[in-house]
């Protein structure tokens, strides 16, 4: 009852295997980071900025494609004038793009 040298080898911890099993998910995880979430964060985060930098007189175009001026900007809505007296409100998240910027109005 000899020992083969292939069935001794066979006996040898499996802690080489589990790294090894491990490095491909982690790869993966990786590159879904640096592909899908890091981007998608940096994109939310430039839209947040826009909506804070939203002020009177700016174009904006809102998620559902409508184009207009912004007449009056509140806590979370703003006013948009779509044609000459048709004025809408607008959650401030549905803004999709500012346009132009406008000059800030003069309130005195």
């Amino acid at each position: 009852m000899f020992i083969t040298p292939a069935h001794a080898a066979s006996a040898a911890p499996a802690g080489g295997d589990l790294i090894s099993m491990f490095l491909p998910l982690v790869l993966i995880m990786g590159v879904f980071w640096f592909l899908l979430i890091r981007p998608q964060q940096k994109k939310m985060k430039e839209h947040q900025a826009m909506l804070a930098n939203l002020r009177r007189g700016d174009s904006v175009v809102t998620s559902g494609g409508l184009i207009g001026k912004v007449t009056k900007v509140s806590d979370d809505e703003v006013t948009v004038e779509l044609a000459e007296g048709v004025r809408v409100k607008v959650k401030k998240s549905y803004i999709a793009d500012v346009r132009v910027k406008g000059q800030p109005a003069n309130d005195a």
